[in-house]
């Protein structure tokens, strides 16, 4: 059976977290390992990958296969970019230095997405803490407001009653 590339679970439950292994493939998802490439959280957003990836791209070239979810991780972190540029070189397609610019590039952009991923995501937590909280102070000031109001007809009232017994007292 050949080498799989794939995630093996830990955490608490509903807070997984995974390690990104090299197993045999008749080996328990959980069980023993060859060799640990990287981590997978999902829980934080966007999600926290580090991998290590020269040693991933050495067991894709030495025919691991990869599970569909290892395999998105790894094409998200451009490892499946470098073995298709890898092969490319070996046909004679490319040179050495132009699969690693291409490769270069591509990072390059990724990682500004995930950036701009991440300022979005920071913006608009600031947005809706600036618009709750402006909320939340309408709310107060309005039943300040209300408070003051029904203090005011309060104290306007037994001045008023005081007012209309004091002449009744006199005449009787």
């Amino acid at each position: 059976m050949p080498a799989k590339i794939r995630l093996q679970r830990h955490g608490k439950k509903a807070a997984a977290f995974y390690h990104i292994v090299v197993a045999d493939g008749r080996a328990p998802r959980d069980g023993k390992f060859i060799e640990k490439l990287g981590t997978y959280n999902p829980n934080t957003n966007p999600a926290t990958i580090d991998i290590d990836h020269d040693k991933a791209f050495n067991w894709l070239k030495n025919g691991a296969q990869p599970t569909e979810t290892a395999r998105a991780i790894l094409s998200y972190k451009g490892v499946l970019y470098r073995l298709h540029l890898a092969g490319g070189v070996a046909k004679g397609a490319l040179t050495q230095e132009q699969a690693e610019a291409k490769l270069a590039k591509w990072m390059q952009e990724k990682e500004a997405k995930v950036e701009a991923k991440k300022t979005r995501l920071a913006d608009a937590s600031k947005n809706s803490d600036t618009k709750r909280l402006a909320a939340e102070k309408a709310a107060k000031e309005a039943k300040a407001a209300k408070i003051a109001a029904k203090a005011a007809a309060a104290v306007e009232a037994p001045a008023a009653e005081s007012t209309e017994e004091a002449p009744a007292e006199n005449n009787g």
